[in-house]
């Protein structure tokens, strides 16, 4: 009992209402982008029926191979219902039909032919935000709501890195590591920042190492105290910026996942709406008072204050 309430209290950990208005707004407005400029495979091979060569999913939930109207038709429901979503209108409904409009999207783009895993944590954020409910940027309070649907977030993108290096093994085996496998990526992807990697192959060498230790070692962040988790989210992300110079292969929806989930972003809007706050009391020669509260008046319960004594995580 005492293990299933320690592993419930981790994935309830309250954390910031806040937090998931900032991760909905930049997630779906990520998704309209993806869809339009990205990730529009399916839409470009709308008319290349002989390509589709359906994933294993499609043909268990026995799916339509795509069509012209098929494909139009759930881009601009993704679209619509991304938009309703990010501006936080009927957000339930709304972030349930855009996550079965994207889901359905992954998989007409995917069975063309390239699955990108990248995507694994985008999905699952967009699994979980609608059951999050309304959540506004200026809310202070922490809930165990907010606490689950960022919690999954974490660990999908934490698995992607270990499963990867899992995935590596199982297909390559120390051949990954200790052959010539970035050799290989840098002829076929190289930029100004990697061509001189081909004259010093050990350096490629030792890369390909760091990498699947550093994958290996991801689940670590769960562990350490909070700066220390901040400082391995930075390492993620200048592993990905890494990436981008030597090969321009970018794993973006999945970094912004990482950011979003991990860091304290509802600092930044709170710091934000009270220099606004601050600037406005400037100009109108009477500053708001501490708290927001009127002059004088007595400070009043909020029905949310349990909520807000909880403990939380930062990240």
């Amino acid at each position: 009992m005492k293990m299933l309430r320690a592993a419930a209290d981790w994935w309830f950990t309250p954390m910031p209402d806040a937090r998931v208005r900032v991760f909905r707004v930049v997630i779906y407005l990520f998704v309209v982008y993806d869809v339009l400029f990205i990730h529009n495979i399916a839409a470009n091979h709308a008319h290349t029926g002989e390509l589709y060569r359906p994933l294993e999913i499609a043909e268990l939930l026995s799916l339509p191979q795509p069509t012209p109207v098929l494909i139009t038709a759930v881009q601009w429901t993704l679209i619509a219902s991304c938009l309703l979503s990010a501006a936080g209108w009927f957000p339930r409904v709304s972030g349930t039909i855009a996550f079965l409009a994207y889901f359905e999207w992954c998989i007409m783009s995917f069975s063309y032919g390239k699955v990108d895993h990248d995507r694994i944590a985008l999905l699952v954020a967009l699994a979980v935000l609608p059951t999050v409910g309304r959540a506004l940027a200026a809310d202070r309070t922490l809930s165990a709501a907010a606490g689950w649907a960022l919690r999954c977030v974490q660990v999908a993108v934490i698995a992607t890195y270990f499963l990867s290096a899992f995935a590596k093994f199982r297909f390559g085996g120390f051949d990954w590591a200790n052959g010539a496998t970035l050799v290989r990526a840098v002829f076929r992807r190289s930029t100004v920042f990697s061509e001189w990697m081909l004259d010093v192959p050990w350096v490629l060498h030792a890369g390909q190492w760091a990498i699947l230790l550093m994958e290996l070692s991801a689940p670590v962040i769960f562990l350490v105290a909070l700066r220390w988790r901040y400082a391995m989210v930075g390492m993620f992300v200048a592993f990905h910026i890494a990436t981008y110079m030597v090969i321009t292969i970018v794993f973006l929806p999945h970094t912004i996942c990482l950011v979003l989930a991990f860091l304290p972003t509802e600092k930044l809007v709170w710091w934000a709406r009270d220099r606004f706050a601050a600037l406005r009391g400037g100009r109108t020669g009477t500053a708001p008072p501490p708290g927001g509260a009127a002059a004088g008046a007595a400070p009043s319960a909020s029905p949310s204050a349990p909520a807000a004594a909880a403990p939380a995580e930062g990240g």
